[in-house]
This record gives structure tokens, C-alpha cells and sequence, in this order.
């Protein structure tokens, strides 16, 4: 995998690996203003652009059937980044019948491009920055099961 290259891949009927310059061709282009208020950093200003994560990852067909609410609200998405840090997310954060929330795969960052650094997981909503990741490398999109042994 290339630099700023990514794969997306799990229980989806189409695996891809995408580059910042396919996100930024084949979507979209969203922007959000988003001030992380952090703890040891203080408050940071920053400009995103880039697809919604939620169409990004519906291009790849994943396995639930879209007519069920219920079947959607199982899957998860991990995103990690190249240095380690990831993330979980719920579909329904990101589906239009719940969350809504218009997470970004940003494709510039203060107005410049993100080509050579990759990805970034945008979490607008979010006060502190925690759940974004920089330099994403991989996307799985999958099922939660629950635990075996347990009473339903």
C-alpha cells in the first residue's frame, strides 16, 4: 500500500484500497469548521474538506440489508491510522435514519492538500479530537456479535 492509500475492507461485497485523490474524484466534497477543545493542548481551529464517511463506505456494498434499520445498527467501522492510533465507530452513528453525523474522510486540512499524508477521520461533533485519526491505512466494517455464554 502506497502512501495515502487506504484500505476499506471487511464484510463488504466490495473490497477497495482508495487514495486521497480517488476520495477527493469520486465524492462529494463536504466542509465542517472544528474546534478540538483539549485537555493538554487547549483549543485548536481547524478547516476539513472532504467525502462523507458514510457514502465513502456504502460505495463498498456492506453485507447488511439496507431496507432493515435493525440489521445496519449491528455493524461497526475501525479506523486506524499510520501511527497506531484507531477508532471504533457504530453505523448508526453515521446512517441517516440515526446519528446522522457527518463524519468526513477529509481530504485537505487548512486549505491544503492531504495527498502525501493520507486520510484523515474527521469527527466534527466530537469536543476533543480523540476519535480522529490522521494518516488513516485501514477501514473494517463489520458485525458486533455478542458475547457466547450469556442470557439474551
Amino acid at each position: 500500500m502506497s502512501t495515502g492509500s487506504f484500505d476499506l475492507y471487511g464484510e463488504v461485497a466490495r473490497p477497495v484500497t482508495l487514495t486521497v485523490a480517488d476520495l477527493r474524484r469520486g465524492w462529494e466534497q463536504h466542509r465542517a469548521e472544528v474546534v478540538f477543545d483539549c485537555a493538554t493542548g487547549g483549543a485548536r481551529h481547524h478547516t476539513f474538506e472532504g467525502p462523507l464517511l458514510r457514502e465513502v463506505v456504502s460505495g463498498t456494498r456492506p453485507g447488511f440489508d439496507p431496507a432493515r434499520r435493525k440489521d445496519r445498527s449491528r455493524f461497526l467501522l475501525a479506523v486506524s491510522g499510520g501511527d497506531g492510533h484507531h477508532t471504533v465507530l457504530s453505523w448508526a452513528e453515521i446512517d441517516a435514519d440515526f446519528g446522522d453525523a457527518p463524519m468526513l474522510l477529509a481530504t485537505r486540512m487548512d486549505d491544503a492538500d492531504l495527498d502525501e499524508a493520507g486520510a484523515q477521520l474527521v469527527v466534527p461533533s466530537d469536543r476533543c479530537g480523540a476519535r480522529y485519526v490522521s494518516a488513516v491505512r485501514r477501514i473494517w466494517v463489520g458485525t458486533c456479535r455478542p458475547p457466547a455464554g450469556g442470557e439474551a
